[in-house]
């Protein structure tokens, strides 16, 4: 007998819900112009310009509450010298060489004074970065993350986020992709591991609960 999905998750006590922590941050994972840039191979439409505009009225009402925003940026050396196997591997990343426009920060989102930016390479905001020491030093519990794509960097971060000790939310509607079917699969499969979904009206009223 084949078990339902949702019957089988509930056996094994997936998509539990966890205790939300009193010092949280947010991480805006990527949000670089070659995923608004229609003329760019890693255009996201519709998704990532709706996980933007979201994202947007999130960083603000965060940092209004004095809970740190973080930004990760993909950042590599013209030509991809520091880009590893991953720039190998997939060559529309020469987008993020420094210098290159589709590498810059889409706007409206700005760096305002006290946000945090993270150069990386690789998919995760974590990996050879230092933003795990960064968090532990300010004491932060909980992580909610916005950013582009869901399936691939915001994944990435995600299960590092968890797998570094912190309680992790991902905020559904300010994360996108460029098809439905990636971004529905990653959120469901983040759900039931990694992370609690969160809408960012929901995120807005867990910052004006906080102590």
């Amino acid at each position: 007998m084949v078990e339902d999905l949702d019957q089988n998750y509930q056996k094994a006590g997936y998509h539990a819900h966890q205790t939300w922590g009193n010092r949280p941050a947010v991480i805006l994972i990527d949000f670089a112009k070659a995923y608004f840039d229609a003329n760019s191979p890693l255009f996201g439409g519709e998704g990532c310009q709706i996980a933007l505009e979201n994202s947007v009225m999130l960083a603000d009402a965060a940092r209004s509450a004095n809970v740190p925003v973080i930004f990760t940026e993909v950042k590599y050396q013209p030509g991809g010298s520091d880009g590893g196997a991953f720039y190998a591997k997939v060559p529309a990343l020469s987008c993020f060489d420094a210098g290159s426009e589709t590498q810059k920060l889409m706007p409206p989102l700005e760096i305002k004074k006290n946000d945090i930016l993270i150069s990386k390479q690789y998919p995760s905001g974590f990996f050879g970065t230092s933003l795990a020491s960064t968090l532990h030093f300010m004491n932060i519990d909980t992580l909610l993350l916005c950013g582009v794509t869901t399936s691939g960097c915001v994944r990435a971060t995600c299960i590092d986020s968890i797998s570094h000790g912190f309680v992790t939310l991902v905020v559904e509607d300010g994360v996108g992709d460029r098809a439905d079917e990636p971004h529905n699969a990653n959120l469901f499969d983040m759900s039931a591991k990694y992370a609690d979904l969160i809408t960012t009206k929901a995120a807005i009223k867990y910052f004006g609960s906080l102590r």
